[in-house]
Formats: C-alpha cells, sequence, structure tokens
C-alpha cells in the first residue's frame, strides 16, 4: 500500500486527544498499578497467587459484565454525558479502593470500579471514530495511547513510591485527587458529541444490542479484540513478582524499571501512530506480534539479571506491545457503522475486559510460589501460551484487515 497524505488535526481535536489521553492515564494507571503493587500486596495481606490473580481478574470481569449490559444503550445518549458518568462512577470506585484494608473489602472495591472505568474506553474509541476520519485514528491512538506509557512512567513510579512510604492503598487516593480534576475539564471544555444520534432506528436497547451482536463482520471484530487481549494480560499480573523474586531486583528498583519503560512507550506510540497513518496497519500489527513473541519467550526463561539488563528487554518487549495495539485498535475502530459505534465499542471492550480477567485468572493457575519471596514457577508456560494465542490473533486481524479495505473500496469509512 502506497504511503497515505497525513491529514492535519484542528484546534479543538487536539483538546479532545488530550482529554481522552489524561482520561485514559487515570483508567489504565488504576488497572496497571495492581500489577507493580503485586510483592507487596502478596506480602501485607499474605495472599497466594492465585488470590492475587483473582483480585486482578474481578476488575477485569465486572468491566466486561459493565460493557454488556450498557451496550444497548450506549448510542442512545450523548457521548460526552455517557463518559462522565461512568468517569464519576470511577472515581468513587477508586476511592473505595483507597478506603479498603483487607482483601475482601478491596475485592468489592476492584468490582465496583470495573464496573465503571472498564466502560470509559469504548466510550473514548466511540468519540474518536465520530470525530476524527480513518486516516486520522491510527496518530490518534499512538497519542491516547500514551495514557499508558504515561502511567508508567510518571503514576507507578510515583505510586510505588508513595506505596512504599503509606501503604498500597496510596496509589489510588492519587488517582481519584487527579480524576476529579479531569472529570471537571471534561464538564466544563467537551462539547456534545451527538450526531450519530439522527441514525438510530432500533426503538428498544436490546434490539440494539442484539442486532449489533448478529453482524458476522462485527463478530469477526469482537474475536480478534478478546484473542488480542487473551495474549497481551497474561504476564502482566505477575510482572512485579517475578522481576522482585525471580530476577533479583528489589522494591526499590521496581519504579525505576516501570519509569524507563514507560519513557520508552512515549517515544514509540506516536511514531507507531504515524506510521499507521501512512503504511498498512496490518503490516506493522503483524511485525510488531512476532516480536513480541521473542521478547516473551526470553524474559520468561530469565533467572537471576542485572537491573540494566532488565530493563533493555522490558524496553524491547514494550516496542512490540505497543506497536501491536495502535494499528490493531485503528483497524476495528473501522469496523462499525457510525450508529452502531457506541454498542460496538461497549461490546468490544467487554469482551477486551473479560479476556484479560480470564488471562489474569488463567495465569493465576498456572504460576505457582512454593512460599513468600520464593521464585514464581511455571511463567515461562505463561511465556509459551502467549505464544500460541498471538499466532491466532494474527490470522484474526488479517480478517479484519481485509473488512476494512473493503469498506475503503465501497467508500463507507
Amino acid at each position: 500500500m502506497q504511503a497515505q497524505e497525513t491529514v492535519p488535526f484542528s484546534g479543538y481535536q487536539k483538546f479532545v486527544i488530550f482529554i481522552l489521553a489524561i482520561t485514559q492515564f487515570t483508567v489504565i494507571l488504576d488497572f496497571m498499578v495492581m500489577s507493580p503493587l503485586g510483592d507487596i500486596l502478596m506480602r501485607s495481606l499474605s495472599l497466594k497467587p492465585q488470590a492475587f490473580g483473582f483480585a486482578v481478574s474481578a476488575y477485569a470481569f465486572s468491566a466486561g459484565i459493565s460493557g454488556l449490559l450498557t451496550a444497548g444503550f450506549a448510542d442512545r445518549f450523548d457521548r460526552k454525558k455517557l463518559l462522565l458518568f461512568f468517569y464519576i462512577g470511577f472515581i468513587a470506585g477508586t476511592i473505595f479502593c483507597g478506603m479498603a484494608h483487607t482483601y475482601p473489602v478491596l475485592l468489592a472495591a476492584r468490582i465496583v470500579t470495573g464496573l465503571f472505568g472498564g466502560v470509559i474506553s469504548s466510550i473514548s474509541l466511540a468519540i474518536i471514530t465520530d470525530l476524527f476520519s480513518l486516516q486520522q485514528r491510527g496518530r490518534v491512538m499512538g497519542y491516547v495511547q500514551m495514557g499508558f506509557g504515561g502511567s508508567q512512567v510518571l503514576g507507578v513510579p510515583i505510586g510505588l513510591y508513595l506505596a512504599n512510604i503509606w501503604g498500597w492503598e496510596a496509589p489510588f487516593w492519587l488517582v481519584a485527587v487527579l480524576s476529579i480534576a479531569i472529570a471537571l475539564l471534561i464538564a466544563l471544555r467537551l462539547r456534545p458529541v451527538t450526531q450519530h444520534l439522527a441514525l438510530q432506528n432500533d426503538k428498544s436497547a436490546f434490539k440494539h444490542l442484539w442486532h449489533t451482536l448478529a453482524k458476522r463482520n462485527y463478530r469477526i471484530g469482537f474475536t480478534a479484540t478478546a484473542l488480542l487481549s487473551l495474549g497481551g494480560f497474561m504476564m502482566m499480573p505477575f510482572g512485579s513478582a517475578f522481576a522482585v523474586n525471580n530476577l533479583g531486583l528489589t522494591n526499590a528498583q521496581l519504579p525505576m524499571l516501570f519509569m524507563v519503560s514507560g519513557v520508552s512507550s512515549l517515544v514509540i506510540m506516536p511514531l507507531i501512530g504515524r506510521l499507521s497513518d501512512r503504511i498498512d496497519k496490518f503490516k506493522i500489527f503483524t511485525a510488531a506480534s512476532l516480536w513480541m513473541l521473542i521478547m516473551c519467550v526470553v524474559y520468561t526463561n530469565m533467572g537471576i539479571t542485572p537491573l540494566g539488563i532488565v530493563i533493555v528487554l522490558n524496553i524491547l518487549m514494550m516496542m512490540g506491545i505497543m506497536s501491536r495495539t495502535i494499528p490493531s485498535s485503528a483497524l476495528t475502530s473501522a469496523v462499525p457503522e457510525m450508529q452502531d459505534r457506541g454498542a460496538y465499542m461497549s461490546i468490544n471492550s467487554s469482551l477486551q475486559q473479560i479476556a484479560g480477567g480470564v488471562a489474569a485468572a488463567v495465569a493465576g493457575l498456572i504460576v505457582t510460589q512454593k512460599g513468600t519471596g520464593t521464585p514464581l514457577e511455571n511463567y515461562n508456560i505463561v511465556g509459551y501460551t502467549i505464544v500460541g494465542i498471538s499466532i491466532l490473533s494474527i490470522l484474526l486481524m488479517k480478517r479484519v484487515d481485509n473488512l476494512v479495505k473493503e469498506k475503503l473500496v465501497d467508500k463507507k469509512v
């Protein structure tokens, strides 16, 4: 495919990118911080890997259920109002996490946070698809996904620093305070997003949900996203515990590891976003997936390793993970029609969250630990499992790519 001309952003579009990126930053940080807090939480609450894996997956499962429940309504309201409603609920859930002091209460708090936080990404994607052309979406996804890297550069290191001083609850209070300021900015500056309302034909939310699920092309996109998430989430829950107990890092070194990996993401993601708008998105996705497979196998088979080498390998692994997320998000965003985008994105996000929850739970069953502070066992099996899942993801994403190119020929995107 030949290089395409880059379509510039308007001033308001730049603001939308900023507000969605910083919103994603807080939501991702709330989810991501559980992994680096893993070793501290497991020690503080005397948790086994299986219990901790379930605590991580509880958020994902509740987010998935929430996405399915709201999918039928997602195209029936102003997307700004939906974003603000669920973001306020997310803030309340995060405060609940900060007030938790026992495992059952923490579990309940993660479920509440997931019910609201899991829908925010799908609403953001629907807004992006409504306000930006396909030729702009690679760059938009690259900038918005910077929330992931930003959470590692700023949020996770600061959260870990606060957790080491005031306890594991501190990072959740950090997220809550920041999110309140962002919610005010959304309420005051983001314009209503209502173009899709004029295209609604379904009289009931249930019919709209059913019609969205019934479309074959949409189901291909849903399955591709679920497989992508299934492979992507398996390593995450035990990343910090593996680094401490197997690679020999200290809890004091973890902030540096996450910060450097996050900085690399901030550099990589805008670059990949621009390339995705100029070069074939599927080719970038395939190359990134193959690179990630190699790095996952290498990393999960490591033993005691100096910090510098661990950092380098983390950066190389992040290159693969991030470089496949951006083009795949841009491709799947082009599958639905405008009148179905909210429902499609909600279902897509729901399946993504559920797949992530399944991945965390399965990883918790695979990984074992003989005692507190001892090396994790079978983490390499998680790496091999990711290889198989990711190969299937490539094959399915090719079908999504074919669908999108057919729509481009028909001038429907």
